[in-house]
């Protein structure tokens, strides 16, 4: 009887014990950090929004840069080309080096060495010191957002990951609109030097926040005590392949692309560097890149949309700036308010897009968020050079609602299938297929906007014949008025020639602006219905479940 009765309670403690177990598995695992996660979401968050928005405050500034450094224009472009390309280079290898010193010591490293070099950025004295401090400021901010993307995919069960994403998506796709406007008011009134300063503060809170509050996940812990053989020809050819890639990109327009022979032989250095990268990596059992994860489908296909994403949002962060200054007349502080609701646009949607994904299909709002973008650039197409500064800025807000919907449903589907210890190599392939997205946009929007400006004034030119009455007609008006301010016969017909050319090539300039638009909305409208060759992701119970 005794023994019975032992036996059922040992049965009833087996059964608890089970139960606990499932419960645990259920949970994903996240039970394991021991602060809060919504604490954990915003201090990673604010190094990575530090990192994203520096690159877009450069831009504004390299005017500033090239003066205050007494330097040429296209030398001073070496500032932004050095920090994308060891930016590219650290993105795909994060997830490798995390596993190999552990991630919160990777991230931490990251973070200090962005302060620091930020800092270095701040008091160079020369060109050169600049480019080789922006070098070192790209190493530390390419493990900024892979590191954060693990983090919350570790720290939040699935079925919360929307959320947690939304606050991550906020940061990266705020950041691009918002820097401008930083930028713009910080040179005009102050120092170039300052965009780089405002960076140590919040990079020492950073640190300290991060050594309190976040620690390694077990599974982790388990990987970097078994050991990870260093693949050094395989971190050899992503390194040449992404570094190539990069100057290709940001120089291929103004060398005039495989005109110029370095272009040419960068290209064909890249192309085999990256195609011999995947055939070496698919044989190494410490691969420095996870291609085997690009077998999944739901992740290949998310890969690609991130692409997409960040092709049309550079893309146009790129177009409208300078669509503003240069024909509209705005100063960089004014085209980059221009921009600045857009952002606050996507800081509201976000948090309600992160709910939506918990309930309804990702698939669905990735293809309405492609619709929304598509329509928002179409609208673009209607641009002319009379319009006001209201209707950029809701142009603006529109377009960014539709990348709200786009971000997060796309980083949450991304992991689903996945097993939980890919996490860290995932999130640097996705976070590069964005980088290379928004570097293919920007090369791809301005070589447009050079040729098709090209092309149109070519066309217009042809209709300005001495014989045409519409010719004869307005350089006689332009002369007559100019005559009538005190100017003679001979300087005014001069005059008068140089403002019809000017009326000719801004005319041709904004319909090389509406070519770009035109053709992003083709491609983000063309892209919509292959979001349903991914898998159906899971949500609420399901995901956490999975």
């Amino acid at each position: 009887m005794r023994l019975s009765i032992g036996e059922a309670r040992r049965s009833e403690c087996e059964s608890w014990l089970g139960k606990g177990k499932e419960i645990l598995a259920n949970h994903d695992e996240a039970v394991w950090q021991p602060h809060n996660p919504w604490v954990i979401a915003l201090t990673v968050t604010m190094a990575t929004f530090m990192e994203i928005l520096d690159t877009s405050v450069a831009n504004v500034a390299l005017p500033h840069i090239a003066g205050g450094l007494s330097a040429g224009q296209d030398e001073s472009t070496w500032v932004l080309t050095s920090y994308l390309v060891s930016n590219a280079i650290v993105l795909p290898v994060s997830g490798w080096i995390s596993s190999m010193i552990g991630r919160k010591r990777f991230y931490m490293t990251c973070v200090a060495l962005f302060t620091l070099s930020s800092l270095l950025c701040g008091l160079a004295p020369t060109l050169p010191l600049l480019i080789i401090f922006r070098v070192l400021q790209g190493a530390g901010g390419g493990g900024l957002q892979p590191s954060e993307q693990a983090i919350l995919a570790d720290t939040f069960a699935p079925a919360q990951r929307g959320m947690a994403f939304a606050i991550y998506g906020m940061a990266v796709v705020a950041a691009p609109a918002l820097g401008p406007t930083i930028g713009g008011w910080i040179t005009d009134n102050y120092s170039w030097r300052w965009i780089f300063f405002i960076n140590v503060p919040i990079g020492v809170l950073s640190l300290i926040l991060t050594s309190r509050l976040i620690s390694d996940p077990p599974y982790l812990r388990q990987k970097r005590s078994a050991g990870i053989k260093i693949d050094y020809i395989g971190f050899g050819l992503l390194a040449l392949g992404l570094g190539f890639l990069q100057v290709v990109l940001d120089k291929g327009q103004r060398e005039d692309w495989f005109e110029t022979p370095y272009i040419t032989v960068f290209s064909i250095v890249c192309l085999l560097c990256l195609v011999g990268v995947v055939f070496w990596e698919l044989r190494q059992k410490y691969p420095i890149i996870e291609i085997q994860l690009f077998k999944d489908r739901t992740f290949r296909m998310a890969c690609f949309m991130l692409f997409i994403v960040g092709f049309a949002l550079y893309g146009t962060t790129v177009l409208l700036p300078q669509f503003a200054q240069t024909l509209m007349g705005y100063t960089a502080e004014l085209a980059g308010l221009m921009l600045t609701p857009g952002g606050f646009c996507i800081m509201v949607l976000m948090p309600i897009v992160g709910i939506l994904v918990s309930r309804y299909d990702a698939r669905w709002l990735i293809a309405l968020g492609l619709v929304i973008l598509s329509l928002s650039l179409f609208y673009m197409t209607h641009f002319n050079l009379e319009m006001d500064f209201k209707t950029m800025m809701i142009a603006r807000m529109f377009q960014a609602s539709g990348l709200a919907f786009l971000f997060v449903p796309i980083n949450t589907a991304a992991y689903a299938y996945l097993p939980r210890e890919k996490n860290n190599a995932a999130s640097g392939l996705i976070n590069l297929a964005r980088n290379i997205g928004g570097s293919v946009g920007i090369s791809f929007v301005t070589t447009i906007l050079a040729r098709r400006a090209q092309f149109h004034q070519a066309v217009l030119v042809t209709h300005l014949t001495p014989q045409g009455p519409g010719y004869l007609s307005s350089l006689q008006g332009m002369a007559q008025t100019l005559a009538s301010r005190g100017s003679n016969i001979l300087d005014a017909t001069q005059r008068a020639y140089g403002l019809l050319y000017g009326t000719v090539s801004r005319q041709a300039a904004i319909l090389a602006y509406i070519d770009n638009f035109w053709l992003l909305a083709v491609v983000c409208l063309a892209v919509a219905p292959l979001v349903f060759l991914m898998k159906k992701p899971p949500k609420g119970a399901a995901a956490a479940a999975h």
